[in-house]
């Protein structure tokens, strides 16, 4: 039986009742439900801990999908007690770090619409976030013009939202996708968008909050280029800590 996400649906949920299914022999603990979200798309596993019957907890080091990439598979820390199958607890996220995921992956999206240009690659951390970019004779604006934007857009208070289409409806409008690189998952017969406002809308299986607003100020760190016409473009956020 797959992993019921309820992150899909549901993005600050910080806790919920589950079961557990199966423990690996890699130490994996797989429920039946789950708040975590695992590694992919560029964002980071969610950590947090598993609060057992006893008031005992396991502490959740990340989050990885399955080999069959049904199941999201709790890597506890080294040396953590492992649940029973069969045995019901509380999966509780570290909301503090998963929120800050989800600030930092909004405004990569908004950062994508800064910069139009295709992107090959990115990371999503709870400190900063990048994504590279193939500049394809294009030229990136000066730091400060990019920063100015990418603020007035997060101030805009714009909604953010979810929706489904269909993987035809994807494929009949490829300009949806931004990403090079990392495709967006299909094969189930239906597609996850975020949109943002009038804004931006893409194709994302990743966390986001619910307004622009929410994100807080962010300032561009390092610019580098990678190749010939490829740039990284850092974002972090502009409050200490």
């Amino acid at each position: 039986m797959p992993t019921e996400l309820l992150f899909r649906d549901d993005a600050y949920l910080p806790e919920t009742e589950a079961t557990v299914l199966a423990v690996t022999d890699r130490r994996g603990i797989v429920l039946d439900r789950t708040v975590f979200y695992a590694t992919g798309g560029g964002q980071s596993g969610d950590a947090g801990r598993l609060v057992r019957a006893d008031g005992s907890a396991i502490a959740i080091a990340t989050a990885v999908y399955g080999d069959d990439k049904s199941d999201i598979v709790h890597v506890p820390g080294e040396g953590e007690p492992l649940p029973e199958p069969g045995e019901r607890l509380i999966a509780a996220l570290d909301w503090e770090r998963r929120h800050r995921h989800m600030r930092i992956h909004t405004g990569l999206h908004l950062l994508s619409v800064v910069l139009p240009f295709p992107v090959t690659g990115g990371a999503i951390g709870a400190e900063e976030g990048r994504l590279d970019f193939d500049l394809d004779g294009g030229e990136v604006p000066p730091k400060e013009a990019i920063e100015e934007r990418l603020n007035a857009l997060i101030a805009g208070d714009h909604a953010v939202t979810s929706e489904w289409i269909t993987d035809d409806e994807l494929l009949a409008n490829p300009g949806m996708v931004k990403t090079m690189k990392v495709k967006p998952p299909m094969g189930s017969g239906r597609v996850r968008l975020i949109r943002i406002g009038e804004v931006d809308l893409q194709p994302c299986g990743g966390t986001h909050v619910r307004s622009t607003a929410e994100i807080g100020r962010l300032v561009i760190g390092k610019m580098e280029s990678k190749g010939k016409q490829n740039r990284r473009v850092r974002i972090r956020f502009a409050e200490a800590g």
